[in-house]
């Protein structure tokens, strides 16, 4: 077995084999140095701040293969000019490699406009404010729909919902008013479906039912009756019921006498208007306060000057003595005079009687 490994002809297979091996890795390397440029470097050119069209070109010349990519705009540069590059300038590069630059667009992206329209004002305006679309002016058209926005203007057109626009769009609206007051009602009687409701939608008003004699829906009828009349007044956004034929009002008088004993009351001006009296008004009594009672001031008794008595000169003469007064204050007399002394006279030297107390004053308060 050992033997025959070591025969000349297996070595020389074998050497044989390696030598393949050898060349093939050498031949391999020498054609991915060939075909990566091994050793061979340049430098990155620089293009930020130039404009696109520039940056394309140096890199182009240079050898370099590119790729463009756009930023958020950013007003504080000009329209596609280069913002970032990668890899950067100090870079060196082999022949044929990819850069890419960061460009920035020419305005801001375009966003897509909400449907707020029939929507109440002040959240329609929020909502416009959030995708940012800025409202420069707010213009009011009479509507029954108050507050409601009903259009949007973008340069004097009107713009549907989910169109595009670009971001920070100046735009107008339409906001609704409210509702007009007594319109006069246009005549459509003797028009066709279709221009009737033309003029209908022109006076601000609305088209309600539409009966066709035939039971068709054809537009080209004839109108031959309206309801309300022509030349009544009525709110903006009332309905007009309409009714039409082929054939012409003329032709159909007696069908028209018969609608307008529904619809077209008649008032009878022959009889004397209708007399009402007023119930007159049953007013409260009114009482008027009790006047103040003014209550008088009690009187404070004055005390009357003391009254002495003037001694009596004599009982038989039944004088009285001078500056004696009509009413004698009463006396008292001790036990031990008797009745008989009573009549005598009083001797001048007799002590005066005491004060009598005085009497207060009756006051009455009526």
């Amino acid at each position: 077995m050992l033997k025959s490994l070591f025969n000349w002809k297996v070595l020389l297979n074998l050497v044989v084999a390696i030598g393949v091996f050898v060349g093939l890795v050498w031949l391999t390397f020498r054609w991915l140095e060939y075909h990566t440029n091994h050793g061979q470097e340049i430098p990155v050119p620089n293009v930020i701040n130039k404009s696109v069209y520039d940056a394309v070109k140096i890199l182009e010349d240079t050898g370099l293969e590119y790729e463009v990519d756009s930023a958020e705009y950013n007003p504080k540069y000009k329209p596609f000019q280069v913002l970032k590059m990668h890899p950067l300038s100090s870079s060196r590069v082999k022949p044929g490699s990819l850069v890419r630059i960061v460009v920035n667009p020419r305005t801001w992206a375009p966003i897509t406009v909400p449907d707020v329209i029939n929507r109440y004002s002040g959240l329609a305006f929020q909502r416009l404010d959030q995708v940012g679309l800025k409202i420069n002016d707010t213009i009011y058209e009479p509507s029954i729909q108050k507050d409601a926005l009903l259009r949007i203007l973008y340069k004097g057109n009107a713009v549907n919902p989910g169109a595009r626009l670009p971001r920070f769009s100046v735009i107008d609206v339409v906001v609704g008013s409210g509702p007009m007051r007594n319109i006069s009602i246009p005549s459509v009687v003797g028009l066709s479906v279709k221009e009737a409701r033309a003029v209908i939608a022109k006076s601000m008003f609305e088209v309600g039912l539409v009966e066709h004699e035939d039971g068709s829906k054809d537009e080209s009828d004839i109108i031959y009756y309206q309801d309300p009349a022509a030349g009544d007044v009525r709110d903006q956004g009332m309905q007009i019921d309409l009714w039409a034929s082929k054939r012409t009002p003329a032709e159909l008088r007696a069908k028209v006498e018969q609608l307008n004993s529904i619809y077209r009351m008649k008032v009878d001006t022959s009889l004397p208007p209708v007399h009402y009296d007023e119930v007159p008004v049953h007013q409260e009594p009114t009482f008027d306060p009790p006047a103040a009672v003014s209550v008088p001031k009690k009187e404070t008794p004055k005390p009357e000057p003391v009254k002495t008595e003037q001694p009596k000169t004599s009982a038989a003469t039944g004088a009285k003595p001078a500056g004696a007064t009509a009413e004698k204050p009463k006396t008292t007399t001790t036990g031990s005079q008797n009745s008989g002394n009573s009549n005598k006279p009083a001797s001048g030297n007799t002590a005066q009687q005491p004060a009598q107390k005085p009497k207060a004053k009756k006051v009455v308060v009526e």
